[in-house]
C-alpha cells in the first residue's frame, strides 16, 4: 500500500506448499487485481439515466435522491402490481461472497425483498441449468468424485471438461488434476471440439467431436459395450432401473429400456452402431470403437464432464447420457470412478447471511427473464416451464441487477434484449449496482456504485478448490474512495425508506461487521475446529483438507442400496425416468424439442445437422477464457493485451474463406455480427469456431448495431432448452468473412 492504494499484489505463501495442503497461488486475473481496484473508469457517484436505456448518458446525483427515487418505485410497482412484478437478476459477480454474495436468490438484495413481501422466484443458473436439471433424474443429485480420486483411476475421459482455464488457480482443479494423474499415471482422453489448455500436450489423446453430439458418441460406444459384453451386468440389475426388460418400470412401453434403444429395437429402429455414430459425431468409427474397448476394459474409470456440453440445446439428454458410460461399466460409487457429472469438492463449514423465506411462490427460469418482460402473462407452467402456479399473472416491472453483467452481456441475443429493455413502458425501473459503467450498467435508470469485496469486510469460502477448503476473511485494502458504498449500507438505507419495519426485519440492530461475528460464531458452535474470529482475522486465510480423503459420490449406494437409496422415485438409478415420460406427455413442445425418459442423443435447432447450415455453416461455442471470468477483468488492460479476444477457426475452413491467421474477421448471423481478428489453428475442428465468452459489448445502437468488442451473446439464441428452459448459448450456426 501506498497513499491509500494498491502497488503491489502477493499471492498466497503460507504454509509448506505440499499436495493437500499447497499454496492457494492467485491466476493471472487475480494477480491483476490492483490495475481493477485502481482503474479509472470505476463508478464514483450515484447516477440517473438521461438519455435512452442503453445510451450510456447519466447525470450525477446524492445518495439521499438516489435511495428516495429507488424507495419510491419499488413502493409504486408493488402498489399497482404486486411483488410478483419485482425481479432480482441473474449474476455470478461475487458468487462467492458471503455479505455481498450476489447470487439471486441468496443475496442481501433478496433479503430486502423477502422483508417486503418477496419478489418473483426463479431456478437454474446460467452455469449449469441443464446438467443440474437433468442429473437428478438420474442419480437424485449432480454429484461427482472428487478430482483427486484420480490416483485411484486407470483411465481419464474428460467430456468438455477444461479445468485449466474453468478452475486454474491455485487453489482450483488443476493442480489436483496433474498431482493424481502424477501418482496413477492413467491415461487422460479428452473429448472437445476445442483442443484445450487441460490438453495442452498433458492428454494421451485429444478427440474431436461436433458441439452437441456426446449424445450420439455415448450411444455408439454403449453398442460396443453391449454387443461386445463389456457391461457389468451384475451392477446394472441390482443398481438401476431401465436399463433392459428385467428392471423396465410399470408403465413404460415394452421395448421402452435403454439397451432396445441401443441396439435398434426401440421406436425409433435405429442401432446406434459406431458407423451411425460416426457420421454424426465426425469421429472415426474405429476411433469410436477403440474408445469403447478402453472405457469397457479399464477400470476404475474416471469419466467425467464440464458444463459446455450441457450448454446447449440437447444439453439434458446430453448430461444424462455421458454418465451411461460409468454405470454402463460400473464405475459408480467406487473410488477411481465417477458418476459422469462434474467433479465436486470439498468446501469447510460455512454460514451464509440468512435470506429469509420468500413469500411469493411463483419461480421462473432464470433464462427466461426477457421473456418476463415482454409477455410475462402469457407464459405457462407446461409451455414456459413457470413454477409455482399455472401462469404468470404479471411481467416484470421492476429490476435488481446487481453485480452482474446478465442484463446484457452474458445474457442472449443482445440485440432482441436491448428491443425489449428500450420500451419503459415494459420493465419501468432497473437498478444497477455495480462497479463499471458495464455493458449492462448503461441500461440502467438508478446506477449505485458499489464497493469491491477487497474494499469491505467480507469472510469467503473456497468454490471449486478441489479436496482442500479454505477461507479468507476479506479486509478493506484500502478506504472507501468518492462516493462508492458496500451493498449492505445501500441496502439497510433502502429498508429504512420501506418502513421501520422493513429496516429491523432487514438489519436485525446489526452492522456488516457485527453480521459477521454473528455468523462465524455459529460457523465456530458448528465446526470447533475452525480458529477464533480474530485469529481468522489476523491469519487472512485458513486451510483444510478433507478430513474424509477422497469424495466418492455414492459410495454408501453402491456398499448398501437398501440402507442408502438415492433420492429418486425408486431409490436406485434411473436411467428410465418414469418423471421424464410424465413431462414429455405433458409439456408442450415444439416439433425439434425433446424431451425423453432415456438418456438418447436428439437433433436440435442450430445443430449440426440443421438445414440452416446452408446459409451459416459454421457451428459457433463459446468457452470461459482465462484472461475473464465471464465478463469481470474484461476492461483489464493488461489481460487484454497479453489474451486477445479472437475467434478460433480451422485452416480448412480458412482457406476457403481467404483468411489467414490474425485477419480482422466479422462473424455473423440472423441476430447480429461481431468484428474481431481470426485465429486460425488447427487446435479446432473444421466446421466449427469459437469464441472466448464475456467480451463486453460495444456496438452504436442507433446505427449498424456492429459488436467491435466482440461479445459472443450477440449471436446467441433466446430459445431456451426443453426441459430446464435454460440457456443454450453453445448452439448457433454462423459464418465467417474476411473484414
Amino acid at each position: 500500500m501506498r497513499d491509500d492504494e494498491v502497488v503491489y499484489v502477493e499471492t498466497d505463501n503460507t504454509g509448506d506448499d505440499r499436495y493437500g495442503d499447497h499454496q492457494v497461488r492467485a491466476c493471472l486475473r487475480g494477480r491483476s487485481i490492483r490495475r481493477r481496484i485502481n482503474h479509472p473508469d470505476r463508478l464514483n457517484y450515484p447516477m440517473k439515466r438521461v438519455g435512452k436505456r442503453g445510451e450510456g448518458k447519466f447525470v450525477r446525483i446524492s445518495w439521499q435522491e438516489a435511495l428516495d427515487t429507488l424507495a419510491d418505485r419499488l413502493k409504486s410497482v408493488v402498489a399497482q402490481y404486486g411483488n410478483e412484478a419485482v425481479y432480482i437478476n441473474y449474476s455470478s459477480g461475487i458468487v462467492g461472497g458471503n455479505i455481498t454474495r450476489s447470487s439471486p436468490s441468496a443475496s442481501p438484495v433478496a433479503r430486502l425483498m423477502n422483508c417486503y413481501g418477496g419478489s418473483l422466484n426463479q431456478y437454474g443458473t446460467y452455469s449449469t441449468a441443464q446438467i443440474a436439471c437433468a442429473m437428478p433424474y438420474t442419480y437424485g443429485s449432480n454429484d461427482g468424485n472428487s478430482t483427486s480420486d484420480i490416483e485411484n483411476s486407470k483411465l481419464v475421459v474428460m467430456f468438455g471438461n477444461n479445468p485449466a482455464e474453468t478452475r486454474m488457480s491455485g487453489g482450483g482443479i488443476t493442480w489436483y488434476l496433474e498431482q493424481a494423474r502424477e501418482r496413477s499415471n492413467a491415461r487422460m482422453i479428452v473429448i472437445d471440439p476445442r483442443y484445450t489448455d487441460t490438453a495442452a500436450g498433458r492428454e494421451d489423446e485429444w478427440i474431436p467431436i461436433r458441439p452437441g453430439t456426446d449424445a450420439a458418441l455415448v450411444a455408439g460406444i454403449a453398442w460396443v459395450l453391449i454387443n461386445e459384453d463389456l457391461v457389468d451386468q451384475p451392477f446394472l440389475d441390482k443398481y438401476c432401473v431401465g436399463y433392459d426388460e428385467k428392471t423396465l418400470p410399470a408403465g413404460a412401453p415394452a421395448n421402452g429400456h435403454y439397451k432396445a434403444y441401443i441396439l435398434g429395437e426401440g421406436d425409433d429402429g435405429i442401432a446406434k452402431t459406431p458407423q451411425w455414430a460416426s457420421r454424426i459425431t465426425g469421429i472415426p468409427t474405429e476411433r469410436i470403437i477403440k474408445l469403447a474397448r478402453e472405457i469397457g476394459m479399464s477400470k476404475p474409470a474416471y469419466i467425467c464432464q464440464g458444463w459446455g456440453p450441457q450448454r446447449q440445446a440437447n444439453g439434458e439428454l446430453t448430461a444424462r447420457a455421458i454418465a451411461m458410460l460409468p454405470i454402463l461399466t460400473g464405475n459408480v460409487g467406487i473410488n477411481g470412478g465417477n458418476s459422469g457429472a462434474r467433479e465436486s469438492t470439498y468446501t469447510i463449514t460455512i454460514e451464509r447471511l440468512p435470506v429469509l423465506e420468500n413469500p411469493v411462490k411463483t419461480a421462473i427460469s432464470c433464462f427466461t427473464w426477457t421473456d418476463a418482460i415482454a409477455r410475462g402473462p402469457e407464459m405457462t407452467a407446461s409451455r414456459d416451464g413457470v413454477r409455482g402456479k399455472e401462469k404468470l399473472d404479471v411481467p416484470i416491472k421492476f429490476l435488481w441487477n446487481y453485480a452482474g453483467n446478465t442484463l446484457i452481456n452474458q445474457h442472449s441475443d443482445i440485440n432482441k434484449t436491448h428491443e425489449i429493455l428500450q420500451d419503459e413502458s415494459k420493465c419501468e425501473t432497473i437498478v444497477v449496482i455495480d462497479n463499471f459503467m458495464t455493458s449492462s450498467a448503461k441500461y440502467a435508470d438508478l446506477l449505485l456504485p458499489d464497493l469491491m469485496t477487497v474494499e469491505q469486510e467480507d469472510i469467503i469460502p473456497n468454490d471449486y478448490a478441489g479436496n482442500m477448503g479454505y477461507l479468507i476473511f476479506i479486509q478493506p485494502a484500502t478506504s472507501a474512495k468518492f462516493e462508492r458504498k458496500p451493498i449492505y449500507w445501500i441496502l439497510s438505507e433502502v429498508a429504512k425508506r420501506l418502513g421501520d419495519d422493513v429496516h429491523q426485519r432487514f438489519t436485525e440492530g446489526r452492522t456488516q461487521e457485527q453480521w459477521l461475528q454473528y455468523l462465524y460464531a455459529k460457523m465456530v458452535a458448528k465446526d470447533p475446529a475452525l480458529p477464533a474470529y480474530e485469529d481468522l482475522k489476523r491469519m487472512g486465510i485458513y486451510k483444510r483438507k478433507d478430513p474424509n480423503g477422497h469424495f466418492v459420490a455414492y459410495r454408501d449406494f453402491r456398499r448398501d442400496p437398501e440402507a442408502h437409496p438415492l433420492k429418486t422415485p425408486s431409490g436406485k438409478i434411473e436411467i428410465y425416468s418414469s418423471r421424464l415420460a410424465e413431462i414429455a406427455a405433458r409439456w408442450q413442445l415444439e416439433k425439434d424439442e425433446v424431451i425423453s425418459p432415456l438418456p438418447v442423443y436428439a437433433s436440435t435447432f442450430e445443430g449440426w445437422d440443421d438445414p440452416l447450415r446452408s446459409q451459416y455453416p459454421l457451428q459457433l461455442f463459446g468457452f470461459h477464457y482465462k484472461a475473464r471470468t465471464h465478463s469481470s477483468y474484461g476492461n483489464v488492460d493488461v489481460l487484454q493485451a497479453a489474451c486477445r479476444q479472437e475467434v478460433w477457426i480451422n485452416p480448412l475452413d480458412a482457406e476457403k474463406r481467404g483468411i489467414k491467421n490474425g485477419d480482422m474477421v466479422r462473424v455473423f448471423n440472423q441476430r447480429g455480427e461481431v468484428r474481431l481478428p481470426a485465429k486460425v489453428t488447427p487446435r479446432i475442428m473444421p466446421g466449427v469456431s469459437a469464441m472466448g465468452q464475456g467480451a463486453w459489448h460495444d456496438a452504436n445502437m442507433t446505427g449498424d448495431r456492429i459488436d467491435h468488442g466482440a461479445c459472443m451473446n450477440t449471436l446467441t439464441t433466446h430459445r431456451p432448452s426443453p426441459l430446464a428452459k435454460g440457456n443454450p448459448q453453445h448452439t448457433n450456426l454462423v459464418d465467417i468473412e474476411k473484414v
